[in-house]
């Protein structure tokens, strides 16, 4: 009877497994270290509204860019958001993590989407022109990936 397992095929399969692991700890690794300069990207109507660091906790309520306007009163900080703007997102940045808590379009998909952590995940309010990144916060890239014609 022929032996279908031999030991160079037990040894290859172990040093699989060990590069499997390695890589997978190393990417782990690196996906704390970006989180400590990751950078938090809200833009408004297509425009840059704010760039916060994801490390500190803070609540930003963006209105919705069709309620800019140069001779807008000031919000009394007070005030619910609801009653200063009438289209707008709540956008809170808490533990590491980015979410929309709370918007004033009818479907509610940013608020029902969850919170974000890692570089590249975004969430989208369609409806007010909301989009809410995170960036790993290094200069570098930020190019094309491929050009096609």
């Amino acid at each position: 009877m022929k032996q279908f397992i031999r030991k160079a095929d037990i040894i290859l399969f172990i040093v699989l497994v060990i590069v499997g692991l390695a890589a997978s700890a190393a990417l782990t690794l690196s996906h704390g270290e970006a989180g400590s300069s990751a950078k938090v990207i809200i833009e408004s109507g297509g425009d840059l509204y704010a760039r916060y660091p994801l490390a500190e906790d803070r609540t930003v309520v963006v209105p919705a860019p069709k309620q800019k306007a140069v001779d807008a009163p000031e919000a009394d900080p007070d005030e619910a958001p609801s009653a200063q703007y009438d289209y707008y997102n709540v956008v809170v940045i808490s533990g590491g993590t980015v979410s929309v808590t709370e918007a004033s379009c009818k479907n509610q998909v940013c608020v029902k989407h969850g919170a974000i952590s890692g570089p590249g995940e975004s969430i989208v309010c369609l409806p007010n022109r909301l989009v809410v990144r995170i960036d790993n916060g290094s200069e570098k890239g930020g190019g094309y990936d491929s050009v096609t014609s």
